[in-house]
């Protein structure tokens, strides 16, 4: 493969600055670049074992080993920017329950939450922002190579937190009815938390923009009504666009399942800058790309099924399709539909590199 040359010869170079031209439809694209809303540590680990030679650090081990090598992983595959997921001490802190017996696990929470009234919320210990130790995400922007830059993925989403940490969805679905003041109150103090939370880490040198999840919706609708939502949750995504454009920095969204009711708003009003989170089955990125595709920056869309499942020639006409129907549309980056979770075959997903470095040779 291409990619193991490139690999092995240290050939990748970042560039954000193009990077950010390209998906903002500024500059035409040079290159396929490549695009990840989040890779697990267990494929990050494989990486560097496989290619590197370097033993996987445990994120639960050394912190600051485990950023390290999410750094040089990104960087060693021609990414642009970097994300991490999962290392003790980045995220913000918005705690569930926990499982009988396995007390450091959390779940989504689908019945009723941990917040069920009004005496709950006051006791329920929302993290606070003033306290919280911001020298891991200073050490990370201090090691980052030439060229490449951050982009933060620091909390749940706004909906998500609320829907599957405190009120769970059958408790908020009954809480709307009963005490709608209720519900406000929680995605108020939620919003406000997690806002000042990025308002202190977009100032470090280094973070680039916002690559936030919030997953709205499942294979045919919104997970609660769209006006809900407009109500709720799309004011905060639009504070929160708004800060980073007010800072001179991008704000992507990730959202799975059908969202498609929410588009016009999350592009026009809302302005996000890129959007995440495709399935072939839901609403496949080529569709996607022929409808918004001189709208707004498109990332990702190899539907991780595929990805998962494909032997080599199939996968790489599949990709090769992907690529024919966005490239040409300029604001588009090469990447997974989803994630690349711990299942997806390491060579599967270096196959899925190869092809975007192969695109345009």
């Amino acid at each position: 493969m291409l990619i193991e040359e490139y690999i092995r010869k240290q050939k990748f170079h970042p560039d954000w600055e193009e990077f950010l031209n390209v998906i903002r439809g500024v500059q035409p694209p040079r290159r396929v670049h490549f695009a990840e809303f989040l890779v697990d540590p267990e494929i990050v680990g494989a990486f560097h074992e496989q290619y590197l030679g370097e033993k996987p650090v445990a994120v639960t081990d050394d912190p600051k080993a485990a950023i390290a090598q999410y750094v040089s992983f990104f960087h060693r595959l021609g990414y642009d920017y970097c994300v991490l997921v999962d290392i003790p001490g980045l995220a913000l802190p918005f705690p569930g329950r926990n499982r009988p017996g396995q007390h450091e696990r959390n779940w989504v929470e689908e019945g009723v939450g941990i917040i069920t009234s009004f005496a709950d919320f006051e006791a329920y210990p929302f993290p606070r922002v003033e306290v919280f130790d911001f020298s891991l995400y200073e050490y990370l922007v201090s090691i980052l190579p030439e060229g490449m830059g951050y982009l933060a993925n620091a909390c749940g989403g706004i909906f998500e937190t609320v829907s599957e940490n405190l009120l769970g969805l059958t408790g908020l679905s009954y809480l709307l009815y009963d005490e709608p003041e209720l519900v406000g109150a929680v995605f108020q103090k939620v919003g406000d938390v997690i806002l000042e939370f990025y308002r202190v880490l977009l100032d470090l040198p280094g973070v680039v923009g916002v690559f936030q999840g919030d997953d709205l919706g499942y294979k045919t609708s919104t997970l609660v009504s769209p006006q809900i939502l407009r109500q709720f949750v799309l004011p905060w995504h639009k504070r929160l666009a708004s800060l980073c454009h007010a800072k001179g920095k991008v704000y992507f969204l990730h959202s799975c399942g059908t969202i498609l009711p929410l588009m016009e708003d999350f592009i026009e009003d809302i302005g996000i800058d890129a959007f995440h989170s495709f399935q072939e089955e839901v609403f496949p990125v080529t569709a996607f790309a022929h409808r918004y595709g001189r709208r707004v920056g498109i990332l990702g869309g190899v539907d991780l099924d595929y990805l998962v499942r494909f032997e080599e020639q199939k996968l790489r006409e599949y990709v090769s399709s992907v690529l024919a129907a966005c490239f040409p549309f300029g604001r588009y980056a090469l990447g997974s539909g989803n994630s690349i979770a711990h299942y997806v075959p390491l060579r599967n997903y270096l196959l899925m590199l190869d092809e975007g470095l192969k695109f345009l040779a």
